[in-house]
C-alpha cells in the first residue's frame, strides 16, 4: 500500500475510533443464498407453491440474518479490499486537496486541529461508508 494512502486510511480510522462510529454492513450473497436455497428446498418438497412458500421464509431469514450486525468502522475499513480503499482515499483527497504532510501523525494533527476539515473528511467518510458500501451508520458507544 502507498504511504500516502496508508496515512488517509490511518486518518479514516482515528476519526472514526474518535467518534465511535460503528456500521452495519448487509451481506447481500449470504442472504441472497439463504433465500435461494429456502426457495430450492421448498421447491423439492411441495412443488411451485413450496418455492413461493420457501422463498418468503428464506428471504425474511435471510434478511434477519444479514441485519443489525455492527462492527466498528475502524475494522471494517481495514479490511476493505484494496479497490475499495483506494476509492476511499480518492474522496477523502478531494476533501484535503494540496494539503501537505510528512507522515501520519502529522496528517491527524493538521486535520483534527482544524474543526471545519474534520468535519469535511467525517462527512467524506460516511458518504462512502452509506453510498458506496451501503452501510447502516450508529455513533456512540
Amino acid at each position: 500500500m502507498l504511504p500516502r494512502m496508508d496515512d488517509v486510511m490511518r486518518l479514516c480510522c482515528d476519526i472514526s475510533a474518535q467518534q465511535h462510529i460503528k456500521v452495519a454492513v448487509r451481506n447481500c450473497t449470504r442472504g441472497a443464498m439463504v433465500a435461494g436455497g429456502a426457495a430450492f428446498v421448498g421447491g423439492m418438497f411441495a412443488g411451485p407453491p413450496g418455492i413461493a412458500l420457501g422463498g418468503a421464509v428464506g428471504g425474511l431469514l435471510g434478511s434477519w440474518l444479514t441485519s443489525g450486525q455492527f462492527k466498528p468502522l475502524p475494522q471494517v475499513l481495514m479490511e476493505l479490499p484494496p479497490a475499495q480503499q483506494q476509492h476511499l482515499y480518492d474522496g477523502v483527497m478531494a476533501v484535503l486537496g494540496s494539503l501537505d504532510w510528512t507522515d501520519v501523525a502529522q496528517l491527524v494533527a493538521l486535520v483534527m486541529g482544524n474543526a471545519t476539515l474534520q468535519q469535511q473528511v467525517t462527512a467524506a467518510l460516511l458518504n462512502y461508508v452509506t453510498k458506496e458500501l451501503r452501510a447502516e451508520v450508529q455513533y456512540g458507544d
